[in-house]
C-alpha cells in the first residue's frame, strides 16, 4: 500500500478539485492510502474534508495538528501516521500533477530506488519568484547540497526503511528535503512541469520563503561562518597594509591634516560587520537552543480513519508526549 501525504494550509477553495484527482489517482493505484494533515488551516478545510471523506472511493486519515506548525512539520505528522509499505507527499494546490505519484510508485515497487525525488524542470509562476527561486536552488546546489537538482525539490516519495529513519531525526527548523538528501540511500529523479495555482491564493509569503532560506543554509552548512572568517582575515591583511601606508606617509610628512570622514567610515564598516557577526553566531546559538529543548516538531489534536465502506473510527485527542513519540523502524507507534 501506498501512503499519500497531504498537508492541508488554507486550501478550502480547491478541495473538490483535489478529491476528485485523488479518486482517479485510486483507479490506477487501488493499494491507497491518503493522509491529510490539516495544519492549523484557519478556513474550513477540515469541515469539508471531514465530510467529504465519508464518501471518496478511497481510504483515508485526517490529522488535526493543534496549531500551525509549517509544512514540513505537518509532512513528518502525515508520514507518522501513513501504515503503508511505501510514502509519497503531494501539495494540496495541485501546482504538482498527481501522476507524478504514478511514476514515484513505479519506482519503488521496481526496487530501482529508496527515495524518488520530483525537480522542476519549468514552472508557472511570477517571473520574480522564479527568479529568486531559481538563485536560491543555485546557490544551494553549489555550496550546501551538491546533488540538488537545478530546479530544486517539492515533492517526494520513499520506502518505509527511509520513512523510519527520517522521523527518528529530530532536528528542528530544518529542511526536510536536505534531510533526505543526508540520509543517503538509492535515488532516482523524475522531473515534471509545475502547474499554474487556479484557486485561492499562496500562504507561501516572502517572509516564510525567506524563514526557509535561512533555515535550509544555516542547519546543513557552516558556509556563512566560513565566510566570516574569511572576511575577518582578508579585514585584517588590509588593516595591516593601510597601516604600513599611513605609517609611511606619516614619516614622509604627506598627511597634513588628519582625515575625519576616513575614521567614521571605518567605525561604520567594521560596526556593521561586527553585528553581522554576531547576527549570524547567535542563528546558530538559536538552533542549538531549540534542539537542546528536546520539543516534539508537532502536537496531534486529533485523527480519524476513512474508508470507503465504513465511518469514521475517531481516535481523539492525544497528549503532546503522544505526539511527540517516533515510529520506531517496526512500524510501531
Amino acid at each position: 500500500m501506498l501512503s499519500l501525504v497531504i498537508p492541508v494550509y488554507k486550501n478550502e477553495a480547491n478541495l473538490d478539485r483535489l478529491l476528485a484527482a485523488l479518486a482517479g489517482l485510486n483507479e490506477q493505484l487501488p493499494e491507497l492510502e491518503v493522509v491529510f494533515v490539516i495544519d492549523g488551516s484557519p478556513d474550513r478545510s477540515f469541515e469539508i474534508l471531514s465530510e467529504r471523506l465519508l464518501t471518496v472511493p478511497f481510504r483515508s486519515r485526517l490529522v488535526t495538528l493543534s496549531r500551525n506548525f509549517g509544512s514540513f512539520c505537518a509532512i513528518a505528522a502525515g508520514l507518522q501516521a501513513g501504515s503503508g509499505d511505501s510514502f509519497a507527499v503531494l501539495a494540496a494546490d495541485l501546482q504538482e500533477p498527481p501522476e507524478l505519484i504514478l511514476q514515484f510508485s513505479e519506482i519503488l515497487r521496481s526496487g530501482r530506488a529508496d527515495i524518488v525525488f520530483g525537480y522542476r524542470v519549468a514552472r508557472a509562476d511570477p517571473w520574480l519568484s522564479e527568479s529568486f527561486s531559481g538563485l536560491f536552488w543555485r546557490i544551494y546546489r553549489g555550496f550546501v547540497v551538491k546533488d540538488m537538482p537545478k530546479g530544486g525539490v517539492d515533492v517526494f516519495a520513499c520506502t518505509r526503511q527511509v520513512r523510519d529513519r527520517l522521523l527518528e531525526l529530530k532536528e528542528v527548523n530544518t529542511n526536510l528535503i536536505a534531510l533526505l538528501f543526508w540520509l543517503g540511500f538509492r535515488r532516482e529523479f523524475v522531473g515534471y512541469e509545475r502547474q499554474p495555482r487556479l484557486e485561492g491564493k499562496s500562504a507561501w509569503t516572502f517572509s516564510k520563503k525567506f524563514r526557509y532560506c535561512l533555515d535550509s543554509l544555516f542547519s546543513f552548512t557552516d558556509l556563512p561562518i566560513k565566510l566570516l572568517l574569511y572576511l575577518g582575515i582578508g579585514g585584517i591583511a588590509f588593516a595591516v597594509l593601510c597601516s604600513a601606508v599611513v605609517l609611511v606617509a606619516k614619516a614622509l610628512k604627506s598627511i597634513p591634516v588628519p582625515g575625519y570622514a576616513a575614521t567614521v567610515l571605518t567605525i561604520m564598516f567594521f560596526g556593521a560587520l561586527t553585528s553581522l557577526a554576531f547576527g549570524i553566531v547567535g542563528q546558530y546559538l538559536w538552533l542549538s537552543l531549540q534542539n537542546t529543548r528536546n520539543r516534539p516538531p508537532f502536537v496531534v489534536a486529533s485523527s480519524s480513519e476513512y474508508s470507503p465502506d465504513a465511518l469514521p473510527e475517531r481516535e481523539g485527542t492525544v497528549s503532546r508526549q503522544a505526539a511527540a513519540r517516533s515510529v520506531k523502524p517496526g512500524g510501531e507507534r
